[in-house]
């Protein structure tokens, strides 16, 4: 992981144009973007395709990147921002692919108890796709990303109000959809 000195010094090279440096950017972000996508929208055709847009736009958008916060939070924020206009755009409903395997999904002692495990795995996921956008977002974050609420305002470009308000809710609506 690059500290913020480094990717300072990383940014002004890709602006002085050094396009080898955005490279490197790329490859130390690329996994956690293409991870926070998957969360985001679902399926793994989604994930390559937004992606690739988050790098194409974090590419302009570098002069824009001031060094008030640390570059990967830039980067959230534009990948939230790409994700949110293709759900609206497309106006779809966020479900996850069963082919991907979930990180989380740990090694199970019995088969039964990994069937188990994969049901309410995919309970789970489908109980998140089902969140509204902004609610998803901030519970994503919070709880796969381990943002900070502050980190969560920053990227949404909310108040730490909302983002108490955005967990609060999308917490009590998966327990809603989850309780029998």
């Amino acid at each position: 992981m690059l500290t913020a000195e480094q990717e300072q010094q990383i940014v002004q090279q890709i602006l002085d144009g050094d396009k080898e440096k955005y490279a490197l950017l790329v490859r130390e972000h690329q996994e956690t973007v293409a991870n926070l996508c998957y969360k985001l929208v679902g399926n793994k055709l989604d994930v390559d395709e937004v992606t690739q847009q988050v790098f194409i736009e974090l590419y302009t958008a570098l002069p824009r990147f001031r060094h008030a916060s640390r570059l990967s939070t830039f980067i959230y924020s534009i990948t939230v921002n790409i994700v949110a206009k293709m759900i609206k755009r497309d106006r779809r409903i966020v479900s996850y692919d069963p082919v991907v395997a979930d990180p989380l999904t740990e090694r199970m002692d019995s088969r039964e108890d990994q069937m188990l495990k994969e049901e309410q795995t995919r309970l789970l996921h489908q109980a998140i796709g089902k969140l509204k956008h902004e609610q998803r977002t901030a519970l994503v974050l919070y709880t796969f990303n381990d943002f900070s609420y502050n980190d969560i305002a920053e990227v949404m470009q909310v108040s730490l109000a909302k983002v108490e308000s955005l967990i609060f809710r999308a917490k009590k609506n998966l327990k809603k959809m989850l309780t029998p």
